[in-house]
């Protein structure tokens, strides 16, 4: 692990994204012309939330009563103007504090969630957040001002490792919570009982939101390229095993392949995106090649 993290968001990288669009692919709760689907038809009379007032905005929303209250001008925002909803979901677990090289698992997802956020912010989506472990969450709402990228770059910068990965207790109070249907962003090293894994997308999917899962490992859990004699150390669990690599890495390549196979497969099923990922690639580079081949696919 580097003794410096790596900066969240690289000006070249941003100016690359800002000629991308992510997209949803499946009917969102709200429109952006252009981008998104809405299943509305006609204008909404449902109050959905305050953003703050830009010189062209219609008078009519104007909020009198904020403006009465702070002099402050805001307007009101129904849910036929309100874009695309989305929800990242960053996993803080110990076994995400692991790097063989240069950065740790949690660092990669923490520069892919902060691309993505910006992406969403700069198209006038509502991007929230939920950095989750067993025994501890925090969530951000969604909001689709640009301004709204300062709590959601903090939150970044301080997640620290530590405690296991619960799939169940985690995400699926998430899922009752959310509403409105919009796109879930999981990034995750996904070190979990694959069958909870797949109820959490289950849960997300029966509730109509789509779901993005970037599932990232470093490159050392996929190859075990390891040549010596060593301890090994599960970051979860504390558990213990001595053994010679050698010997276990035809039998640890093959199960390790079979389930990525698996998550894959149910992924497929569910109509999830499933992006694996090693931390040994560039983040920007597989961000931009995933939403490339997303929009020709739209």
């Amino acid at each position: 692990m580097s003794a410096r993290r790596p900066r969240l968001l690289d000006p070249h990288f941003i100016s690359k994204l800002t000629r991308l669009d992510l997209t949803a692919r499946l009917v969102v709760e709200g429109f952006l012309t252009g981008l998104h689907r809405s299943p509305y038809h006609g204008f909404s009379v449902e109050f959905a939330e305050h953003r703050q007032y830009m010189p062209g905005d219609p008078l009519r929303h104007l909020d009198w009563r904020v403006l009465a209250k702070s002099d402050r001008k805001y307007v009101k925002q129904y849910e036929e103007e309100t874009n695309l909803r989305a929800m990242l979901l960053v996993d803080t677990s110990a076994s995400m504090g692991y790097g063989s090289h240069v950065i740790t698992k949690l660092d990669y997802a923490r520069q892919l969630a902060a691309a993505l956020a910006y992406l969403m912010l700069r198209q006038n989506d509502a991007v929230g957040m939920f950095a989750f472990a067993t025994g501890r969450a925090e969530l951000i709402p969604p909001r689709s001002t640009m301004g709204h990228a300062r709590p959601l770059l903090l939150l970044l910068e301080r997640l620290t490792p530590g405690g296991a990965t619960n799939f169940a207790s985690s995400l699926h109070a998430l899922a009752e919570r959310m509403t409105q249907r919009g796109l879930v962003v999981l990034i995750s090293d996904l070190l979990d009982d694959p069958e909870r894994i797949a109820q959490a997308i289950h849960h997300f999917r029966h509730r109509k939101h789509e779901v993005l899962v970037f599932h990232v490992l470093d490159p050392q859990e996929v190859a075990f390229d390891f040549e010596r004699e060593a301890v090994y150390v599960d970051l979860e669990t504390g558990e213990r095993i001595t053994t010679r690599p050698q010997e276990l890495r035809p039998d640890y390549r093959a199960r390790v392949n079979a389930w990525r196979d698996q998550i894959r497969q149910f992924c497929i099923e569910k109509r999830a995106d499933y992006v694996p990922l090693t931390t040994d690639q560039p983040y920007d580079r597989a961000l931009l090649e995933y939403l490339s081949k997303r929009a020709r696919l739209l």
